[in-house]
């Protein structure tokens, strides 16, 4: 029985963190002056891949890379690393007034500038239709400011930072 409940509490914590890690990921966009129709046409193979990888505890980081499209160099970047573990209280939480401070202290991005969601993967996890191998932009040049915990959950949580030019 207990281990019933423990699986069926960690799928929720999985469709929990999935979607408010979206959502947060979509308010930045939004927040930051850039268009978020593309995000949301998205959103479907995005959120099976985040699902997927996070029940399997394969999902090690969810990245938000923003790029300037005429030379495809590195704009700004956010990071939600992966946490696993810790029971917790079971309660379930996000952090929205840090996300919404931090956007203020990353500023905004040219309106012209395009982005692209990312993840790193622990080798050997399941194939997702929708995503696929590629390179992360450098970040040389740029300082990570770290949040902390946004997003909280029984089993797992994000520790989140932004990206800017030193």
């Amino acid at each position: 029985m207990s281990t019933f409940v423990v699986a069926n509490l960690y799928v929720h914590t999985t469709t929990y963190i999935t979607d408010k890690m979206l959502r947060s990921i979509l308010y930045i966009i939004r927040e930051s002056g850039l268009d978020p129709s593309k995000f949301a046409n998205d959103w479907e193979w995005m959120e099976r891949g985040i699902r997927t990888w996070l029940g399997t505890q394969d999902l090690k980081r969810v990245l938000l890379e923003v790029f300037d499209p005429r030379d495809g160099e590195l704009v700004g970047r956010w990071d939600f690393d992966i946490v696993y573990g810790g029971d917790g209280d079971g309660s379930m939480w996000v952090d929205t007034d840090a996300i919404r401070f931090a956007i203020r202290k990353a500023g905004l991005w040219p309106s012209q500038c395009e982005y692209r969601l990312l993840t790193t993967t622990n080798p050997g996890c399941p194939d997702v239709a929708g995503w696929s191998a590629t390179t992360l932009r450098s970040t040389d040049g740029f300082v990570r400011h770290s949040i902390g915990t946004t997003i909280g959950a029984a089993g797992a949580a994000t520790s989140t930072a932004y990206w800017r030019r030193s």
